[in-house]
């Protein structure tokens, strides 16, 4: 399955999903250069101006890119419908085709975006875009289990836990455990068919 033959772009109540595109640069360089400091340890602060150059927006974009059409990883800006503010993102990575149709789901929404309801809405329209457009199976999501934010979102999109990985992730000097949930499309009510040409 290549991206050409697979429509990227979500509408929600509120939001806009689809791949950042070179034309998305100021904003892109405005939203990691305008956070407030980082509110937790999961958080990040603003990017320095060497890593917010046309240049290396334009190498981003050429990664994302070269990641689609190999079917790998589905990177997605999370924009604002009434203004077009960037707002964050979110990637389904580590594909897997042939008989697993599975992914990995990540996000950020910025944290001058937070508790207004952002990260749930698009992490929800991804699903849809995932289980409708990309024709996976099964989505996953890889969560510290202090991280409680990150949790909730992932049940209010209807994941459930499946375990614990322990000592799963090395970060900042130690390893952590990571609480695995996922979520099928049946339990979206959402009949599953195998893409025409799964890999």
């Amino acid at each position: 399955m290549k991206s050409t033959t697979v429509p990227l772009f979500k509408k929600t109540a509120r939001l806009v999903l689809r791949p950042l595109e070179i034309h998305d640069y100021e904003n892109w360089a405005q939203a990691y250069s305008s956070m407030r400091p980082p509110q937790n340890q999961w958080d990040e602060a603003n990017w320095a101006d060497s890593e917010l150059t046309k240049a290396k927006f334009k190498e981003q974009l050429k990664k994302e890119l070269h990641r689609r059409s190999e079917d790998r990883a589905y990177s997605f800006g999370v924009f604002r419908k009434d203004d077009g503010i960037l707002l964050g993102w979110v990637v389904l990575g580590n594909l897997q085709r042939g008989g697993s149709q599975n992914a990995v789901m990540g996000y950020r929404v910025f944290n001058n975006f937070w508790n207004q309801g952002y990260a749930t809405e698009a992490c929800a329209a991804t699903l849809q875009i995932a289980f409708k457009n990309l024709r996976l199976h099964r989505v996953e999501c890889h969560i510290e289990p202090h991280n409680k934010a990150s949790l909730k979102v992932a049940k209010r999109i209807q994941m459930t836990k499946e375990g614990v990985n322990k000592k799963r992730l090395f970060e900042n000097g130690k390893w952590l455990d990571v609480i695995y949930l996922a979520v099928t499309c049946e339990d979206l009510g959402i009949k599953y068919k195998f893409p025409a040409k799964a890999k």
